[in-house]
């Protein structure tokens, strides 16, 4: 099994899949982040997200940002996943799965993942609202 894995899918995520994903026998801690649609914003009640990426960009960015985390955290294994599309409410758009040797150690590279991918991956978020309209997020 990799080290690492990245993916930009239309397809729904999974966490029993992330957590397989990162599974390794030395591993005392396994932290897995999703962020998942929610239904209001500041600019009112949203009935669902549409996300668009810059693929081939993203993947390489993923890529790079696991590979950060590797080298900042003694990590045993990483998953980063990103749905593009349109998402309801509740539906899963993000994953961040680390797994390490400590418990502390997989919280900061998870808590990490997450911070710069939002910040450094070419990933947009549209909020679909509940009166008809649609608005870009931007650094959501």
């Amino acid at each position: 099994m990799d080290a690492t894995v990245v993916r930009v899918t239309g397809e729904p995520l999974d966490l029993r899949e992330a957590a397989a994903l990162v599974a390794d026998p030395g591993a005392g801690g396994t932290c897995i982040f999703s962020g998942t649609v929610r239904d209001h914003s500041p600019a009112g009640a949203v009935v669902g997200l549409r996300y668009e990426a810059w693929e081939d960009l993203a993947l390489r960015r993923l890529t790079e940002l696991a590979a950060d985390l590797h080298g900042r955290w003694p990590l045993r294994r990483v998953a980063i996943l990103h749905r593009i599309g349109d998402l309801a409410v509740g539906e899963i758009s993000v994953i961040v799965a680390v797994a390490a040797a400590h418990r502390a150690e997989a919280f900061e590279a998870c808590r990490e993942g997450i911070e710069r991918l939002k910040d450094d991956v070419p990933v947009w978020k549209q909020e679909q609202l509940a009166d008809g309209t649609a608005e870009w997020v931007l650094g959501s």
